[in-house]
Parts: C-alpha cells; sequence; structure tokens
C-alpha cells in the first residue's frame, strides 16, 4: 500500500494509495463536521446540480438500492449467497481486514454508522475503501459479461484497460467511480462486486436511456451499497429495500473529496 501523492486520484495507476494517516483523517472529518463544515460526504442539492453536466455519463434514475456488507452470508445455500468472496476478489473478507462491522456469536452482522465518524466503522480498521458498491455486471466470471466488456463498456477503449481486454485476470469495472445521490445528499463510492441478482444487465448499467434493472428480485435493487454509503446516503435501514437513489459512473478527476478517498481501491487485478 503506497501513500497518495497530490497527482493521485482515485481510479488512477494500479497499486492502493492511502490519502493521509486513515486515522488522522477520520478525526479531522470528524472535527469539520462539529465545525459545521461537509466535507463528510454530503453536499446540498445545488453543488450536485452544477455538476450534473461534469461528466459524459448518463444518469440512473429512481433505483431501489440495497444494503450489503463484507461478511455477510444472507443465504449460505446460493452461490451468491456470501459476501466472504467477491467475483474480483476470492478473498475478499481477508483482504478487507474481515467483518465490516460487529461478529457476534460467529455471525458478521454490521453497525450504523455516523458522520462523526466518517461513517467509517467503528469495531474494525478496514485496508479497503469501506465505501464500496455493486452493479449487476460481472465482466470477468460472468461468460458473457466478460465477451460483450469491450463493446458495451464505455471506457474499454482507454489504453490502461484496451491492452488488457482479453485478460480474464484485468476487471474493467472493479474500482470504478460511481456518483450516488439521495434526496440532498451526494457520495461516492467503488465498485467492489457485481450484482444483486443478475451479472450481464448491460442494458442497465451502461445504457444512456435509463433502463430499470433486469431483475424483479429484491424488490427490483439496482445496485447493493456498504453501510457507510448507506448513512452517508441516509438511506431508509440496512435491511430496507425502499430506499431510491439516482448514480451515474464518473472520472476519478470529478471524485469531490471526502471519506471515500481516504484509502483508495486502485487495483484492477483479479484476486
Amino acid at each position: 500500500m503506497r501513500r497518495c501523492t497530490p497527482r493521485d486520484r482515485p481510479g488512477r495507476g494500479l497499486g492502493e494509495c492511502v490519502r493521509g494517516s486513515v486515522g488522522l483523517l477520520v478525526l479531522a472529518g470528524a472535527l469539520a463536521i462539529g465545525a459545521g463544515a461537509l466535507w463528510l460526504g454530503v453536499r446540498f442539492e445545488d453543488d450536485a446540480r452544477r455538476a450534473l453536466d461534469a461528466s459524459g455519463y448518463p444518469w440512473h434514475t429512481d433505483v431501489v438500492a440495497a444494503t450489503f456488507w463484507i461478511g455477510e452470508e444472507f443465504d449460505p445455500d446460493a452461490p451468491d449467497g456470501s459476501q466472504m468472496i467477491s467475483t474480483y476478489d476470492s478473498d475478499w473478507y481477508e483482504s478487507y481486514g474481515g467483518c465490516d462491522g460487529v461478529v457476534r456469536d460467529g455471525v458478521c452482522g454490521t453497525e450504523e454508522r455516523y458522520a462523526e465518524d466518517g461513517y467509517w466503522p467503528t469495531n474494525m480498521t478496514p485496508r479497503q475503501n469501506p465505501f464500496y458498491l455493486d452493479l449487476p455486471y460481472d465482466d470477468v466470471h460472468d461468460e458473457r459479461g466478460f465477451m460483450w466488456r469491450g463493446d458495451v463498456i464505455p471506457w474499454a477503449d482507454d489504453p490502461e484497460y484496451a491492452q488488457h481486454l482479453h485478460d480474464p485476470g484485468f476487471s474493467l469495472m472493479k474500482g470504478r467511480w460511481v456518483e450516488i445521490r439521495h434526496a440532498w445528499r451526494t457520495c461516492y463510492g467503488q465498485i467492489a462486486d457485481a450484482g444483486p441478482a443478475e451479472y450481464h444487465d448491460a442494458a442497465y448499467v451502461f445504457g444512456r436511456d435509463d433502463a430499470r434493472p433486469a431483475t424483479s428480485e429484491f424488490n427490483g435493487a439496482g445496485m447493493d451499497v456498504s453501510p457507510a454509503l448507506n448513512a452517508c446516503l441516509d438511506l431508509e435501514g440496512l435491511e430496507d429495500l425502499v430506499s431510491r437513489v439516482d448514480w451515474r459512473f464518473v472520472e476519478a478527476e470529478d471524485v469531490s473529496d471526502g471519506p471515500w478517498s481516504i484509502l483508495v481501491n486502485d487495483d484492477p487485478w483479479v484476486r
């Protein structure tokens, strides 16, 4: 893990970097909140509106967002029912640093997150960005997802990705940044897995006509977000499937500073 330099932005390069000391920055963020600043993951709606034209990626609107967390096992009998692994990391739990919450009686449960903590977990120290999410496109292990990725993923022609287009050990999706809005809040997260339920829903994920997610499972959810993003966005609850968000891809240079930029996952290789 390397320290970020002023030229580093989330999504650049092939390593991981830490933006200063995690503990000090989280503390600084908490102090900023105490002083009335909005550093910790929330911008007022007028700021978000001004950013509408900053990216060439379309908005996907009114999408149900579910919540998942590393270490969760909601259906041990289902092939995709455990968050011990992700499609991009066969040892996700260990890579992250353990349960993204609290282990009680051998079960990994999550915990409420608060602005004064930067929405970070308080019972463990993550080794990767706690602002993670998934979208229903697996460009590595899903046969059609891998086959189509050069045609449907908008950044597939960028040189840093094009040279690895036919390499199944390299993901074009892992670590990409997503901007998410809910009510007057705007937060950012990085892709760390694929789902929910569908794994090659190209029309929804990459379409420009605001298509609906293909799945009808989980109340038609079009993404899973981490507990940090759940709290940052002020969604209804960790177990509820009622909150609806707007989201879009963003380039690294369009990511605002916030608690999501303290520890950046910048490794596109499949583990």
